[in-house]
């Protein structure tokens, strides 16, 4: 399985800034249509995206189209989806009815080139006032769909910046503004049996600390993975949504302590003076299938 935590974007009409993306470490590209390219550019770009994604990469290729609710999204599509395209990122998503719409179009657009329904990923960027309040209708459209083919929406990504401009927030360092949109994204995920979703961009380039303490809360608060704006924001993604060696190491003890508990028909035990009990030993094995499926 991929990984998710590195989700780099690269303006769609910028050649050297896509040929740079797709040389770099990041565990997926994510080529730009929307806020990076001017309406103007937009048509020409299409076909650049679409180029761009035929080349052979390493990596997984995205391209985010426009939002549904506006007259590019449809050419968008209809212009870039081929093969090599790996996934759809669809902004301000704010209804079930996005998705099936945006959904149906990508099933047909399989059928017109040859590819298995569903094979290509679709992930909606919940970033509008409408869209965190509806976040459960929004993933209840996998149980609500008009016809009956595999469902294509794996995770949802939060897009801060958006969010914030809606509700006229102006989130300090600490993003404590921003918690509770977070915490709903990640309920309502779970709740629906999707992946833990993937973490907004982080805008403050200077600000490396502070990086650092919102990785942290934001792996611990739920996520998988960020969106990138920056070459050098993937290392330290890639390093903070993986478990820490510490963490391993505990993992592994509380594992190994846990079967040799189960051997003697005990079910709650201590590790390093806490209590352990089955939800406990689901998480630590949770962290080292994690590390196992990084080194693959």
């Amino acid at each position: 399985m991929a990984l998710n935590r590195s989700f780099l974007f690269a303006p769609g009409n910028v050649a050297r800034r896509v040929e740079k993306a797709f040389s770099l470490e990041a565990d997926a590209v994510i080529l730009d249509l929307e806020d990076s390219v001017a309406p103007s550019d937009k048509p020409a770009t299409r076909k650049r995206v679409a180029e761009a994604l035929r080349l052979p990469r390493r990596v997984r290729g995205y391209v985010r189209v426009n939002a549904p609710s506006t007259a590019f999204c449809y050419r968008d599509l209809v212009e870039t989806i081929h093969g090599h395209v790996d996934g759809v990122v669809l902004p301000k998503v704010e209804s079930a009815a996005d998705l099936h719409a945006i959904d149906w179009l990508l099933a047909a657009l399989e059928r017109e080139h040859g590819l298995t329904e569903g094979s290509i990923d679709l992930m909606p960027l919940v970033e509008t006032a409408a869209g965190v309040q509806r976040i459960d209708r929004v993933l209840q459209a996998r149980n609500l769909r008009p016809y009956s083919g595999p469902w294509r929406v794996k995770r949802v990504a939060f897009g801060a910046g958006d969010y914030g401009n809606d509700l006229g927030l102006e989130p300090g360092l600490e993003e404590a503004e921003l918690a509770d949109a977070r915490a709903r994204l990640v309920l309502a995920s779970r709740a629906a049996r999707m992946e833990n979703p993937i973490d907004s961009p982080w805008f403050h380039f200077k600000e490396a600390e502070a990086f650092a303490r919102a990785l942290e809360r934001s792996r611990r608060g739920g996520f998988q993975g960020r969106l990138c704006v920056h070459p050098d924001q993937i290392g330290p993604v890639n390093s903070a949504y993986l478990p820490s060696t510490e963490e391993l190491a505990r993992a592994e003890r509380i594992v190994a302590a846990f079967k040799q508990a189960e051997a003697r028909g005990e079910a709650a035990i201590q590790v390093d003076g806490q209590m352990i009990d089955y939800p406990i030993v689901y998480r630590a094995q949770a962290l080292l299938d994690a590390m196992q499926k990084a080194a693959k």
